[in-house]
């Protein structure tokens, strides 16, 4: 009999860029693979990666993934000298590439990762389009995140 793999408890997800989410509206989405190195395959494998102050740098018609902090394993690692911070380069169909070299240029979006992740055995990247929230947009979302955690509540007492 064949091994059967185990579902990730968390669905192939390995890091989120939650900062993002708070900070920006997402306009459009996109996948796109990540060129790594070994160790840093290793390593995404342990979950040791963080997108908090990443973004994309558009330069020369390529997409390059520019402040993502991958940590490198102490055991994978001996005989290499890791950058844990090192530009990497994103994997886009050229008609996306243009679609989101048009959108920064153009009509002044921000180019920003939302999420690493596994597809299959390949580590892609959510990358999107958005557009910075102004302070009182902040307030709004986080009053309406709050009233419908509260009328969830009250259908909970209700239903008892």
């Amino acid at each position: 009999m064949s091994k059967q793999k185990k579902p990730q408890a968390n669905g192939g997800t390995i890091a989120l860029n939650k900062r993002a989410k708070h900070e920006y509206f997402v306009e459009q989405r996109f996948e796109a693979g990540v060129a790594l190195a070994g160790w840093e395959v290793k390593s995404l494998r342990a979950g040791k990666a963080q997108l908090v102050d990443s973004y994309v740098l558009l330069k020369d018609g390529e997409a390059y993934l520019f402040g993502a902090h991958i940590t490198p394993l102490q055991t994978a690692s001996t005989h290499v000298i890791a950058d844990p911070i090192r530009t990497r380069k994103l994997l886009l169909h050229t008609r996306e590439l243009d679609k989101i070299i048009s959108g920064v240029e153009q009509k002044g979006y921000s180019c920003v990762p939302l999420a690493l992740y596994w597809k299959k055995h390949l580590v892609k990247c959510e990358i999107a389009l958005v557009k910075g929230k102004k302070e009182y947009d902040k307030r709004e979302t986080e009053k309406n995140r709050d009233w419908d955690r509260e009328k969830q509540r009250l259908v909970r007492e209700s239903n008892r």
